[in-house]
């Protein structure tokens, strides 16, 4: 492998952690080639992990280095890497998550996704910071990681099941120690939007499961084998209990009393929710669906993820008794954006994608389209129609079965429209190619900017500027400069939280959130890191995210929004209306250029920039 800035080949490792290497750290990525089940350590140099950290900040670093420009997401030489942190083992609350990251083929542009498990813990404990799958293997096969111990193993007992089930399959014949990630049927035939699961949760947007499907790779397994100690123990520990006791507070009661479902109701009261491919942005059916109602008809209990005190889960009961993990997404796009109301056909879809392995998100989004495709009669599909339940997961069942509907709409919203033509690209609701999440962004205008200009593409957990436009301080259905700076300032919260990783639903537990920040990560790694630094370190992974994406064709009208929420405005019940214009947008996108240190064109403009992204 060729050293390039901090990366050099090293001898696979054993269990001790380098001399000099910070707490909380190996130092290594092990690169696998599942085509033979070859392996690569690559050493991360100190300077590297101060720069960006761990989770999607280290994810980023590893793709522009690894990954070969212009390279097939779907193809051999793609990489997919499993990405840890400093935090992940500490007592902190909420830090054993991992990122997953990799050249997505739904946008053809990076994405990184988020989860929370037990597998995280296990991933880093084999002695790894990173860990990074290339190559295609010859046969439907099982990752086994164990400390340098890497084998692959036939996956034909797991192939064609769920991804729980698989789980479940790989657990019973090595073991209860080992944890397992793992795709279901719609990441093996490669849909765009096919996630990977672990623990029932899932690393869902931009078709991950499609990347690790095209590599012939079922499953991952990692079995811990070491240990890793943070610079200063008794610090840490204190800081847990501290940080644990904040998770009680009133900053994360929405989520413990309610989930995140208990946004649906209040979102319909403002206008902000949106319904039937964003035709209107209020739905009649809201109650039937809303947290409210159905906590108390289906609630069955609350649950937690590794290593968490807030314990936001809320799991219901389906149809027949089996039970479901409900957040608001998934009930917005399955329901009040397909038109469905009935609860029963709403959480039967939300079990059908976690089975099928399916972003709830984007499989809404594209069916939606296609509801509005069919009833324009722009595509032959008289069945698909908003509000029928039925046909949802119909659909669902299609697209992972490849029909003719269903090879069309496995692709996204955005490569459906572009062969659909007819002009249904104006209202197909995705920016970059990935489907819109449940904001709508006529009566949030931070958040509109936060969705256009986004390396990821539509996404609500890289850019919060929802934030802004919900606290009051600013006019939601009035943006401008100050719209643009209050999406700079949560677009660079979220980039030092998903590479600490901390849970986003702590957020509002930090009075100074940088400074408080750089205490825990100088108490983990022993760095003497302050809030200038974090600061300096969030605007580099932002950077070299955009830096990532014009190297694999991004251009200035990828920083866009759909037609629809630009020529088409809302009647509000307060008498105002709810608009947002090309100008109106542009001159935000500008704003948030200007601050962000970019050129005209969305690109590093000064020495500064480019130095952070070098």
């Amino acid at each position: 492998m060729t050293a390039e800035r901090g990366v050099t080949a090293a001898p696979a490792p054993g269990t001790a952690v380098p001399a000099g290497v910070a707490g909380g750290y190996f130092g290594r990525a092990l690169v696998v080639d599942v085509t033979d089940a070859t392996t690569t350590t690559v050493t991360l140099s100190e300077r590297v992990l101060r720069d960006y950290v761990g989770g999607a900040g280290l994810g980023v670093w590893l793709m522009r280095h690894l990954a070969p420009p212009g390279v097939d997401p779907l193809g051999p030489q793609a990489p997919l890497a499993f990405v840890f942190s400093p935090l992940v083992g500490t007592p902190l609350t909420t830090s054993a998550k991992f990122a997953v990251v990799a050249k997505s083929p739904l946008t053809g542009f990076l994405t990184d996704a988020l989860a929370s498990s037990h597998f995280a813990i296990a991933g880093k404990l084999t002695g790894h910071d990173a860990i990074v799958v290339t190559g295609r293997a010859s046969q439907p096969s099982v990752l086994l990681i164990e400390g340098g111990d890497v084998r692959l193993v036939s996956a034909a007992g797991e192939w064609g099941r769920s991804a729980a089930e698989a789980e479940a399959s790989v657990r019973e014949r090595f073991g209860r120690p080992w944890r397992v990630a793992a795709i279901g049927v719609a990441g093996e035939r490669q849909v765009r939007f096919a996630t990977v699961s672990h623990d029932g949760r899932h690393a869902g947007r931009g078709g991950l499961g499609a990347v690790l499907g095209a590599k012939n790779i079922k499953a991952i397994a990692v079995r811990p084998t070491t240990k890793v100690a943070p610079a200063d123990p008794a610090g840490v520990l204190a800081a847990a209990r501290d940080l644990r006791a904040r998770s009680f507070g009133a900053a994360t009661a929405k989520y413990r009393e309610l989930g995140t479902l208990a946004n649906l109701l209040a979102f319909n009261a403002i206008s902000t929710l949106p319904t039937r491919n964003f035709q209107t942005a209020t739905f009649e059916g809201a109650e039937q669906l809303a947290a409210e109602d159905l906590a108390q008809a289906r609630g069955v209990t609350k649950n937690s993820c590794a290593s968490c005190t807030i314990g936001c889960e809320h799991i219901y009961r389906r149809k027949g008794g089996k039970q479901l993990r409900v957040e608001y997404e998934n009930v917005f796009a399955l329901g009040p954006m397909c038109g469905v109301s009935d609860p029963d056909e709403v959480l039967e879809a939300s079990a059908r994608c976690d089975e099928l392995g399916l972003d709830t998100i984007s499989a809404g989004g594209t069916i939606a389209w296609a509801m509005e495709c069919a009833e324009r009669g722009l595509i032959d599909a008289p069945w698909l129609r908003f509000g029928d339940g039925s046909a949802v997961l119909r659909a669902l069942d299609e697209i992972v079965e490849g029909t003719q509907l269903g090879a069309l709409l496995a692709r996204g919203s955005k490569h459906a429209a572009e062969q659909v033509g007819q002009g249904s690209g104006d209202f197909a609701p995705h920016v970059k190619g990935m489907e819109m999440p449940g904001y709508e962004p006529r009566t949030l205008h931070a958040m509109a900017l936060g969705l256009a200009v986004n390396a990821r593409g539509a996404d609500h957990n890289r850019s919060g500027a929802y934030e802004a436009d919900l606290a009051g301080d600013l006019d939601r259905l009035d943006g401008g400069a100050a719209h643009a700076r209050a999406a700079v300032e949560t677009e660079d919260r979220a980039a030092v939280m998903d590479s600490l990783i901390l849970c986003k639903f702590l957020r509002g537990v930090f009075d100074e959130p940088f400074a408080e920040w750089a205490q825990l990560l100088s108490l983990v790694t022993g760095w003497d890191v302050d809030a200038a630094e974090l600061r300096e370190t969030a605007v580099r992974i932002v950077l070299a995210k955009r830096a990532y994406n014009a190297q694999e064709g991004w251009v200035p009208s990828d920083d866009w929004l759909p037609a629809r929420l630009l020529d088409d405005t809302l009647t509000l019940g307060s008498g105002r209306v709810g608009a947002l214009s090309r100008e109106r947008l542009r001159v935000m996108i500008d704003a948030y250029y200007e601050a962000r240190g970019l050129d005209a064109e969305g690109r590093p403009a000064t020495e500064t920039a480019r130095r952070l992204t070098g």
